[in-house]
């Protein structure tokens, strides 16, 4: 059990990424910050998420002076595309059909900043997520859902339909949902 007198704070906006800090008994505040989460043309994806997820650090440190702070980023990847949240249904149903049938990875990275001793660790984990091939109608039904629309990828691997879609996981299925908990839970301990 992580045990500190540091306040600790969630600043992201994924209530994925909260309950995936309550399943650690973690008591802490959420907050949110406004970052672009824009994919530079030039960057390999764990270089992406490890900057986003460090762009927010810099976001959140303007807004807390003291505690434990804790930043993330997931994308989903595939062809040499980053596939990201999902502009519009449209969106939404090209990116499921272009994962249809294929082994795509997902990218999560996380920033931890100790603001008592200065200390910050940002690491990341990759999975190989294989989706079985999907037809037009189960797309378009889940679309349907809303579910996609603030998911990267399009697809929520946990709590709804989209958990139907992946035939297996090679890697962290928590880093699928947004934060690689195993990993995570080390990385805390190691900077309080």
């Amino acid at each position: 059990m992580i045990k500190t007198t540091l306040p600790i704070y969630l600043a992201s906006k994924s209530p994925r990424r909260r309950k995936l800090l309550k399943q650690l008994n973690l008591k802490f505040k959420s907050l949110s910050v406004d970052s672009d989460e824009l994919v530079k043309p030039d960057e390999l994806p764990h270089q992406s998420v490890v900057r986003i997820a460090e762009e927010k650090m810099q976001l959140a440190r303007k807004k807390i002076k003291h505690g434990i702070i804790i930043t993330a980023d997931t994308i989903v990847f595939l062809d040499n595309e980053v596939l990201g949240k999902p502009s519009d249904e449209k969106d939404a149903f090209r990116m499921l059909k272009k994962l249809s049938g294929k082994t795509h990875q997902v990218f999560s990275a996380y920033c931890i900043h100790n603001t008592s001793t200065g200390k910050t660790i940002t690491e990341f984990v990759k999975t190989d997520v294989t989706f079985r091939k999907l037809t037009n109608q189960e797309i378009k039904d889940y679309i349907k859902t809303g579910s996609p629309m603030d998911k990267a990828g399009a697809y929520g691997i946990q709590d709804d339909f989209g958990a139907v879609f992946v035939d297996h996981i090679n890697g962290c299925y928590y880093s699928v949902v947004g934060l690689p908990l195993s990993k995570f839970y080390h990385a805390l301990l190691r900077i309080l």
